[in-house]
């Protein structure tokens, strides 16, 4: 489908600080001491708040090591081969983003993954510079070159460094690749619970940049059931949102379906509202001025004059008039309505409401209903709950990736 050999990711962080100072780059190499004399201040080799782990440095390495693999097309097993404007990949899933790298670089709108949670019983991909326990138990001065045990202080239970090192090293490369797949204004949500979560927040301000955190959806994946804690029963999870690059309306407001049901030309649903004000606003004599009606007659606004007025500018109406509709009653009077947009209404709030975006018990029973009342998937997201997600962070014909599929 197409041919992988992608970029040398390192010569293009070089390529963008050359861009910025070309002065500190000779013959392909980076002059650090031109860069910190061209920054003007020493570097800080102290101590300094940030994530670090055992394996982190191996994992720029790998970020930067190439891919010779490919994708192959397989169109005896697809479905609408020759129209689908969707594509499924099957592999690992850190090679294919390496791959997709140079076809979609800053072209992605939306990421959503819903990743291994590390609970201790989910897999954890086995990259190369993965560490078993024994290697990070020595390299952490836990145990000796035999094993045994010279300095405990808790890292050796299921919560300590080994486990979170290994779910960081397998993280960070992916989590770094995705980044330069989305676009400018491009998003990315990822689901996770309480395992992980500090340190997908650190991880993703450093890969991101921590003024590029959107926000914190929670939602309840379930109602009652079954306790994790012997002490609290947890009932919810996490999806964390972050920008390529944070601006103002990333993501489209609080939509109700019932009332924005119509669409435009570019896929972005709307309704139609009154161009006059109903009250509530001061009035301007600037606004107060007649719209030329499709017959040529003088359109006012509704109410009694010196009250009445428009909620646009003459100028705006005049540059937006094909978004305006001019509806005539039976009277021979004239209406104006003006569209607004669901990307326009009410900012959406952090905790999601259970009765729109379901739980665990729904996508239990949908994943029953699709496959003959078996549970083939013990973690499935429900369908709504994806659905509100691509309604939030995407508009029609937008590229959206998920690699951490699952399920599919």
């Amino acid at each position: 489908m197409m041919n992988g050999y992608n970029d040398n990711i390192h010569q293009q962080q070089i390529d963008k600080l050359a861009q910025l100072f070309p002065e500190v780059v000779t013959e392909g190499k980076i002059d650090w001491q031109k860069l910190q004399a061209t920054l003007g201040e020493a570097v800080d080799l102290g101590e300094r708040y940030g994530l670090s782990w055992k394996g982190k440095s191996d994992v720029f390495a790998t970020i930067q090591e190439k891919t010779v693999q490919t994708l192959h097309s397989d169109q005896a097993n697809s479905v609408d081969w020759e129209t689908t404007g969707n594509m499924f990949i099957e592999g690992n899933n850190l090679a294919a983003l390496k791959i997709l790298h140079k076809a979609y670089y800053s072209k992605v709108k939306m990421i959503y993954i819903d990743p291994p949670y590390n609970t201790g019983n989910d897999f954890i991909y086995k990259d190369d510079f993965k560490q078993t326990r024994r290697s990070y138990e020595a390299e952490a001065g836990i145990t000796d070159d035999e094993g045994n045990v010279v300095r405990d202080d808790g890292l050796r239970t299921n919560t300590g460094g080994h486990k979170h090192s290994n779910w960081l090293n397998m993280m960070y490369p992916r989590l770094f690749l995705a980044r330069n797949l989305l676009r400018q204004d491009g998003v990315i949500f990822v689901s996770i619970d309480d395992n992980e979560v500090h340190n997908l927040r650190l991880m993703m301000n450093e890969i991101f940049g921590e003024e590029n955190f959107v926000g914190e959806y929670i939602w309840h994946k379930k109602v009652t059931g079954g306790y994790d804690n012997e002490n609290i029963n947890t009932q919810h999870e996490y999806i964390i949102v972050y920008a390529r690059h944070y601006s103002g309306n990333l993501l489209v407001g609080e939509e109700k379906e019932t009332k924005y049901t119509l669409e435009d030309e570019d896929g972005r649903k709307f309704k139609w509202d009154s161009l006059w004000n109903v009250g509530g606003l001061t009035y301007s004599k600037s606004l107060d001025y007649p719209i030329t009606a499709p017959d040529g007659t003088d359109i006012w606004p509704i109410g009694e004059r010196g009250v009445a007025f428009w909620l646009w500018s003459r100028n705006k109406v005049e540059e937006n008039r094909n978004k305006l509709k001019f509806e005539q009653k039976p009277d021979g009077s004239w209406r104006v309505y003006k569209r607004v947009y669901a990307s326009d209404s009410v900012v959406s709030g952090s905790i999601l409401d259970k009765t729109i975006v379901k739980g665990n018990t729904y996508s239990s029973r949908e994943i029953k209903d699709m496959f003959d009342d078996t549970k083939l998937f013990d973690y499935a997201k429900p369908t709504p709950l994806i659905k509100y997600l691509v309604a939030r962070g995407s508009s029609k014909d937008d590229i959206i990736l998920d690699f951490f599929s699952g399920s599919g």
